[in-house]
């Protein structure tokens, strides 16, 4: 999924970096003004811009004036221009081969810096661990060796304990690395890891609709899953398989299910359990305690009837509550099996 672009630039001219400068000039030009200057860019100069174009989010027609003052007149019409990873895209395929273009927005895409190496400092640990543990330990101590002590130090914990130590004494017997060799691991890093990892980072567009349509209330929710079941019930199937719903909630293990009880008001608890299947409600009146089971059911029926509207909510906030803590990690929400597990 592309990065959301800056909510706001600087607005002091004298703040802006050089590539910001260069970078908000090729935007206010357009394309066909800018191809030229473009081309007489070398590949690194067309990067650096396009990084800095593709994070610039919304630039004020002030600061635009102030570096263009020749085309005021034409951009104060406007107001404003917008650097997204759309727009730099556009822009770059007007002036060069598709191939090239792509290349460098998947670099793009990926972690932020301007290096491989600044690159691999925002890759997370873990992530970097799991590739890094199938290539040789000599390339791997190269690797921790140009990153930061203490991101090398995340890493090799993440690896396996034989392959780390490997590791470890490699780089004690490493002396200066040769450039050729230091090239040819840091192409492979941008062709097999970075690239990938751009792809892998991009999210699918069902997983997206699946996060909005749990928010909906259960009479929108069914009534969009309809419509789009006659215009396209794969796309409607893809994502009611991706959805988490209240009665997913029976799928917890009981440890997971006292969490969520700790975590939830206790009043929206009683709320959410009043619309409820029998089974869904047993399964969370048996990880209670009698005392406590008997006061809910208490507070329930004391509550007469209920709104459908107020009943939806409150599931609604048990869901995210869950969802939650499993990014947190202090419950798992899983299925029947370990492959129906789903990870946030």
């Amino acid at each position: 999924m592309s990065k959301a672009p800056k909510s706001a630039m600087k607005e002091d001219l004298r703040s802006l970096s050089g590539a910001e400068r260069a970078a908000i000039i090729m935007l206010s030009l357009g394309e066909d003004h800018s191809a030229q200057i473009w081309q007489m860019m070398d590949e690194e100069e067309i990067k650096e811009i396009s990084q800095v174009m593709s994070n610039l989010g919304s630039v004020s027609a002030a600061l635009i004036e102030k570096l263009l003052v020749d085309f005021v007149s034409q951009m104060s019409g406007t107001g404003s221009v917008m650097g997204s990873y759309e727009s730099t895209e556009r822009l770059l395929g007007g002036i060069l081969p598709s191939d090239k273009v792509g290349a460098i927005m998947e670099e793009i895409r990926g972690p932020a810096g301007r290096t491989m190496w600044d690159k691999l400092a925002n890759v997370n640990e873990t992530v970097l661990a799991n590739y890094l543990k199938n290539e040789y330990p000599q390339t791997v101590s190269v690797v921790l060796s140009k990153i930061k002590p203490e991101h090398a130090a995340r890493v090799l914990g993440a690896l396996p304990e034989e392959f780390a130590l490997e590791v470890v004494q490699r780089m004690l017997r490493m002396e200066s690395v040769q450039k050729d060799i230091l090239d040819k691991v840091e192409q492979t890093l941008r062709v097999e890891f970075m690239s990938n990892l751009a792809r892998t980072a991009k999210r699918d567009a069902h997983e997206q609709m699946a996060e909005i349509f749990n928010n909906f209330d259960r009479q929108t929710e069914t009534r969009f899953i309809t419509a789009l079941e006659e215009r396209s019930r794969d796309s409607a199937e893809k994502i009611k398989a991706l959805m988490f719903t209240f009665e997913d909630l029976s799928k917890l293990d009981p440890g997971s299910i006292q969490t969520l009880l700790r975590n939830v008001e206790k009043d929206k608890l009683g709320l959410a359990l009043k619309g409820a299947t029998d089974g869904l409600r047993d399964t969370f009146f048996s990880n209670m305690s009698e005392r406590a089971g008997k006061i809910l059911r208490d507070d329930m029926e004391a509550m007469g009837p209920v709104r459908l509207k107020d009943v939806d909510e409150a599931q609604m906030r048990m869901v995210n509550v869950a969802k939650d803590l499993a990014t947190k990690g202090e419950i798992m929400i899983a299925g029947g099996s370990a492959e129906d597990e789903l990870v946030y």
